[in-house]
């Protein structure tokens, strides 16, 4: 695989089944890159060893005046320095190939686990872990898969001297060859509490990348409340706490890295020691000792490599772990379906809860419980985080058809939408129809002021479309966010368009007229809106109470402000138990002036109706004239 050629066609079906197994994983698939990087490897250090033995022969060849033999072992050496280059050269191209394009597959692997388990990603791993795997750990475990190849070179190449000095000079050979497996791995006891505490400062770093995510992403709450203060310092503290961690571990590699500096000096003293005894009894030339010290030398920078090797796999055990962790999560049904691509169309039935919403129909849907209603809004679109029967689209189950089939059937849009940085003409740039222009939909969502507010902040650009948009679109206010957000949604114009809260965030008038907008542009089209406003439930078609996962009143919003008490308790936030009065009393309730925000007007009245429900009708009549007065005008 080349990195020209990325990304892969197919990633492949990983081995999740732990970090180790993981890291196997993914080596074994890359094969081919392994074994290039391994060739490079041993001509380099295979060359960069041999030096040693052309300069004692040369050596050798001057003690015994032999002009021939000094000539033969400069072009050895010249040979030797150009294989050195050119495996170098090589070696360092192969082992950054196989690096980008281990990370590159990881990073594959985790997109697509990312799409395929959609927002219940999150509800299973937190946000600031799936951050860190797909950005730092990542690169660690690249880091390790590439130099597998480097150390096995090295390994070998530290095999093959050893052989070659007990040939060449068995006495000085047997010496080297027994103290440099010592050398190698005089370490190996110290790697497990110095990877125990990899472990930790990786998991503190990652609480604390979470923890910034989580600042950042909430930012503007924060300010609101006075609360950036209370949170830096909860950063702050979680960093330190990193630090010390990383100065510990650190400490730990340092004494590694001094024993591999020790050892090999000590075991060079005890050569030269040896080989001057040996060459004053005559029982070895000048050469050979020469020969055998500078071979000895040499070997140091191969063993550097044991200690790369091993710092490689502390760092990116944890690593891989938790991308594993991320990788063995599966859907609750199969991606791949058993029925053919055709997006069926009619009515979305949901048999777990009774939920039915009629095709070409706007059906609102109030839940008590905001957790519940997420729940079931990802439900309806084929995103179950819980076992349970599947939803029906025209009586197909959506768990039966491939997933892109069943996600370009039925469109989900959660309470907290994304927006990724861009032009707003990339923002829009989504799959759809083509029945819905982005005019038409960014007019139903009420976008005027956006599109205002973006001109404003991109003085270079001519045309709004083509104004910038910050990460997540945090130079917008949340109403703002909101409506791009949903009207992306209507651009795509699915079969079925799910909506969870699309209206939190904005004031009543914009709300009322973003309902008229939603209901004009939808007209023909299923629509699933699951919200507790009263300017949208007035404007539905078909209204379906929730109640503990079951459907409990169906109706429209009128009739169940009326009629049902549960109903009329979530609409206008009446606390339960207020709406019992006296005999020939009715509770008055709490007025909603915003569509959310109730506050309560009286306590207890006489009436023969229900006064809290006559107030919501009120509201409605006065901005529907609103409405009428500005049209006129």
């Amino acid at each position: 695989m080349r990195i020209q050629d990325l990304p892969y066609p197919d990633p492949g079906v990983p081995d999740a089944r732990s970090g180790p197994r993981f890291l196997w994983w993914l080596g074994r698939n890359q094969l081919g890159g392994q074994l290039k990087s391994l060739a490079w490897g041993l001509l380099h250090f295979v060359a960069v060893s041999a030096q040693p033995f052309c300069v004692g022969y040369a050596v050798q060849a001057v003690v015994d005046r032999s002009g021939a033999r000094l000539a033969l072992a400069g072009g050895l050496m010249a040979l030797c320095g150009a294989a050195t280059a050119v495996g170098d050269t090589f070696l360092h191209r192969a082992a950054v190939t196989n690096w980008i394009t281990a990370a590159a597959r990881v990073q594959q692997l985790l997109a697509r686990k990312a799409a395929r388990l959609g927002s219940a990603l999150t509800r299973r791993v937190a946000a600031g872990e799936v951050v860190a795997v797909s950005t730092g750990d990542v690169e660690k475990i690249g880091w390790f898969v590439e130099a597998v190849s480097r150390f096995s070179a090295a390994a070998l190449t530290v095999l093959l001297v050893c052989v070659g000095l007990v040939v060449y000079q068995p006495a000085l050979g047997v010496v080297v060859a027994v103290g440099l497996p010592v050398v190698a791995f005089a370490a190996l006891p110290l790697l497990p509490p110095a990877t125990r505490r990899a472990d930790v400062q990786r998991e503190k770093a990652g609480r604390a990348t979470e923890l910034a995510s989580d600042t950042v992403a909430g930012l503007r709450v924060l300010r609101g409340i006075g609360g950036e203060d209370l949170f830096l310092d909860r950063y702050r503290s979680a960093s330190q706490e990193v630090r010390h961690a990383a100065v510990r571990s650190a400490r730990m590699w340092s004494l590694i890295s001094a024993i591999q500096v020790l050892l090999p000096g000590l075991l060079l003293i005890a050569v030269v020691w040896y080989g001057v005894h040996l060459a004053r009894e005559g029982r070895i030339s000048v050469g050979e000792l020469v020969t055998v010290y500078s071979s000895v030398m040499v070997l140091a920078y191969p063993l550097r490599h044991f200690e790369e090797i091993a710092m490689a796999y502390s760092f990116s055990r944890p690593s891989a772990k938790r991308a594993a962790r991320v990788l063995s999560l599966e859907r609750l049904t199969d991606a791949d379906g058993s029925r053919a691509a055709d997006a069926p169309s009619g009515d979305l039935d949901d048999p777990a809860t009774g939920l039915l919403a009629p095709a070409g129909r706007l059906t609102a849907v109030v839940c008590g419980d905001p957790d519940a209603a997420g729940r079931l809004a990802e439900r309806l679109g084929g995103h179950a985080s819980e076992e349970g029967p599947s939803v029906l689209l025209g009586g197909v189950p959506l768990d039966e058809l491939p997933l892109d089939s069943a996600r370009a059937a039925v469109l989900v849009q959660d309470k907290d939408p994304v927006l990724l940085s861009g032009s707003l003409r990339d923002l829009l740039d989504v799959p759809a129809s083509g029945q819905v222009s982005a005019a038409a939909a960014l007019g139903a969502a009420q976008c005027a002021d956006v599109l205002d507010a973006l001109a404003q902040g991109s003085l270079d650009a001519d045309d709004p479309m083509d104004a910038r948009i910050t990460e997540r679109g945090r130079s917008l206010s949340g109403g703002q966010r909101q409506r791009l957000a949903l009207a992306r949604s209507l651009l795509t114009d699915p079969e079925v368009l799910v909506l969870d809260e699309p209206t939190s965030a904005v004031d009543s008038h914009t709300e009322a007229r973003i309902a008229e907008g939603v209901r004009d542009l939808r007209s023909g089209r299923t629509t699933v809106v699951f919200t507790s406003s009263p300017l949208l439930l007035d404007r539905a078609d078909r209204v379906v109470l929730v109640h503990d996962g079951e459907v409990a009143a169906v109706g429209t919003h009128r009739d169940l402000l009326h009629e049902e008490p549960r109903y009329r308790a979530v609409v206008t936030r009446e606390p339960d138990g207020e709406g019992q009065a006296g005999p020939g009393e009715r509770q008055v309730g709490e007025r909603r002036v915003d569509g959310r925000r109730p506050h309560r007007v009286g306590a207890a009245a006489p009436a023969a109706e229900d006064l809290a429900g006559l107030q919501e009708l009120e509201e409605l009549e006065e901005l529907q004239q609103l409405e009428e007065i500005e049209e006129t005008a």
